[in-house]
């Protein structure tokens, strides 16, 4: 069977389902990071997004293409904690339930607001369990439509509106520098800015302990990496996806690395610079930039911040390490 597509057309049809029900979320400027980057930089904040991260954009566009039958029996997904409050977010809206399958050590605040929005969790160990087969078994038992957090054409679709809305903004960029997980942001992203300007170079930003989806390009073939302790538990994820790598391996330039310490600096300077708060995993982006990381460097470049998703003593312990 054919590795189903995602085209620049699916993002556009994604943008017109989630109008209303996303929020258009701000482009912040910065004359202070411009100077430190060296170039003209504008960020998409996600992390003002409803849920607080990007995922709302691709669970939803996902979530409302399900048939009145299957939204009735409910949906199934796993995260480790912006995708499963999307889904369960997701779900609310669109009048139907959620089961979460989340690792048990994914930050207390994500899970507080996955169950606020009225979703069940059913908790894993991140190191020993497989959550994807965990929650394939509960959606067939269970007869739910499941929901993956980033290996999904409509869920890829969706996440690529926020790079259309930010090139809506700001017309043509050299470059654009995502975040990478499992891929399906920087997949939609990249689909989404070539089609507009084919020369953009399209930056991916992993943990150096993460570092999955930079070997899998470079090789040409997807690699498993050990579990990645890093920061970012956003972008802990061991291979990319399928699907999403087809994708990054024809669209995507490069990926660079960051470590916790760049990452914690980054998130640093974001609060006290940009007065915004941004999770690790969101600050992976930014924190390239302040390293120096992309090169050479772009003279417009956007970033999208995928999320702010931190509870405050967490934040504020990362962000005093070190100082």
């Amino acid at each position: 069977m054919s590795t189903p597509q995602v085209t620049a057309a699916d993002v556009h049809a994604a943008a017109a389902r989630l109008k209303g029900v996303a929020h258009r979320t701000p482009v912040l400027r910065s004359r202070t990071l411009d100077a430190l980057v060296g170039a003209e930089v504008h960020l998409k904040c996600e992390n003002l997004q409803r849920v607080g991260a990007f995922k709302f954009r691709g669970a939803f566009n996902a979530a409302s293409r399900l048939t009145p039958d299957q939204l009735a029996r409910g949906i199934a997904a796993y995260s480790s904690g912006n995708h499963a409050q999307a889904v369960a977010l997701a779900a609310r809206e669109l009048g139907t339930t959620a089961v979460i399958v989340m690792p048990e050590d994914a930050p207390r605040s994500k899970m507080a607001a996955t169950a606020g929005y009225g979703a069940e969790i059913v908790t894993y160990d991140r190191y020993t369990g497989d959550r994807a087969a965990i929650a394939e078994a509960l959606a067939a038992e269970r007869g739910l439509s499941l929901i993956p957090p980033y290996d999904h054409p409509h869920v890829i679709a969706g996440q690529g509106t926020a790079a259309l809305e930010l090139l809506e903004e700001t017309g043509e960029l050299d470059a654009l520098v995502v975040p990478v997980g499992g891929g399906g942001l920087i997949a939609g992203s990249a689909t989404a800015a070539k089609d507009l300007y084919p020369g953009i170079r399209v930056i991916g930003v992993e943990p150096e302990a993460g570092d999955d989806t930079k070997r899998s390009l470079e090789t040409g073939s997807r690699v498993t990496v050990p579990v990645p302790r890093t920061i970012a538990d956003g972008q802990a994820i061991t291979t990319p996806g399928e699907l999403t790598f087809a994708l990054n391996r024809r669209l995507v330039d490069t990926v660079a690395l960051v470590s916790d310490d760049d990452i914690r600096v980054a998130m640093r300077f974001a609060f006290e610079r940009l007065k915004t708060v941004v999770e690790p995993s969101g600050a992976t982006p930014l924190a390239a930039l302040l390293t120096g990381r992309v090169t050479p460097t772009p003279r417009r470049v956007g970033v999208i911040v995928s999320g702010g998703n931190v509870d405050a003593d967490r934040f504020a312990r990362l962000c005093g390490e070190g100082t």
